[in-house]
């Protein structure tokens, strides 16, 4: 099987160098790029399976480039871990919002970087112990080899992170899940990301899925829970 490919999106040569350095001696293939012009040129032409992508770039920023891969059919299923130097909520929020599946605070330590790339590429693989492959709860409709979503038949595109959250909370319909579990259980990885990363992805979910979206229940002080029924 050959390596899986990342794409570095960042301007800094020193960190871009260790990032390589790390990624490819833990037998990934890398390209680097130091702006989001240059990323979406390499993207049109090879097959990228992850995008690292930093958040401060000159030109495009990064916040652009994920807004501009999330919307082309071609790459809006390539999972994308956004870096940020700021580390505010702010700009986390606003890269979820946008697509991206995770994030890592600058400066951030070789060992969890790597941790959450392999949680995401795992994610994206198609997780073979889901027994069932097609999940059926009101008008949403999941096929699962397939990566496929539909509500009321109308087909719903989600993002690997949103696609997974969503078959989670309809293979626990009816009973509570916390933030915390959530975040363990679809993250893969036990994360700091705070709680609000759930609800962003929640309000993603409950707006892409319309009037289906309303079957996902908040628990108020505790987190979520999918009706077993309208």
């Amino acid at each position: 099987m050959p390596a899986k490919m990342i794409l570095v999106v960042e301007d800094d040569k020193n960190i871009s160098k260790l990032v390589r350095y790390n990624l490819e001696k833990e037998g990934y293939s890398c390209r680097v790029a130091p702006s989001g012009e240059e990323a979406l040129d390499i993207m049109k032409k090879e097959k990228i399976d992850l995008v690292l992508l930093d958040i401060m770039l000159p030109g495009m920023d990064g916040l652009e480039v994920c807004r501009t891969l999330k919307q082309q059919q071609k790459t809006a299923s390539i999972p994308v871990l956004m870096l940020t130097a700021k580390g505010e909520e702010v700009d986390r929020v606003v890269g979820f919002e946008l697509g991206a599946d995770d994030y890592v605070v600058k400066p951030f330590s070789t060992r969890e970087l790597l941790l959450r790339i392999k949680a995401i590429l795992k994610r994206g693989s198609g997780a073979p112990e889901k027994k069932a492959e097609t999940l059926i709860a009101g008008d949403i409709v999941i096929d699962i080899p397939r990566h496929r979503v539909t509500a009321g038949k109308k087909d719903i595109d989600l993002t690997p992170m949103e696609f997974d959250l969503l078959v989670t909370l309809i293979e626990r319909a009816g009973r509570v899940q916390s933030r915390e579990r959530l975040l363990n259980d679809v993250w893969g990885i036990a994360s700091d990301v705070t709680t609000r990363t759930v609800d962003t992805h929640i309000k993603r979910l409950r707006e892409k899925l319309g009037k289906a979206g309303n079957m996902i229940d908040t628990v108020r002080g505790f987190g979520y829970r999918f009706k077993e029924e309208e």
